[in-house]
């Protein structure tokens, strides 16, 4: 019996962003939805229920950490892979104190987000094992 697809929320303002991690994701062969800033992220997260979201850091409305810190209350099992341009420690720890499943530096590379897509499809537990910079 095939498993389902992965439901994955991509949250971020830059439209070139979204539509190549889009692509990535349904080549994948997962189901694939966007979001334009943290607050739709939020109103989506609770409506369609993703298993995975990738959400960037700096959003109009509401930001990606304040939006990651609601979500993970709203659906604590919906994990998040924060996406930042400008990372620093603060913001790798604050990620990491609301919840956040992994951290990943802008620019990324589409093979480390096949290869986040396939060990989160996979269940993989120790993602510090992965290759992929920032991972927590």
């Amino acid at each position: 019996m095939a498993r389902e697809k992965l439901k994955v929320l991509i949250a971020d303002d830059q439209a070139g962003v979204r539509f190549l991690l889009d692509i990535v994701v349904r080549e994948s062969g997962h189901k694939s939805y966007m979001a334009q800033n943290g607050m739709e992220a939020i109103e989506m997260a609770c409506s369609i229920k993703p298993d995975l979201i990738f959400m960037d850091v700096r959003m109009p409305l509401i930001g990606g950490l304040e939006a990651l810190g609601k979500i993970k209350t709203a659906r604590p099992e919906t994990q998040v892979i924060i996406m930042t341009a400008y990372g620093s420690e603060q913001t790798v720890s604050e990620a990491k104190s609301k919840g956040a499943w992994c951290y990943i530096a802008k620019p990324f590379d589409v093979e480390e987000i096949k290869e986040l897509l396939n060990k989160f499809f996979d269940g993989f537990d120790d993602i510090a094992e992965s290759r992929v910079a920032g991972c927590m």
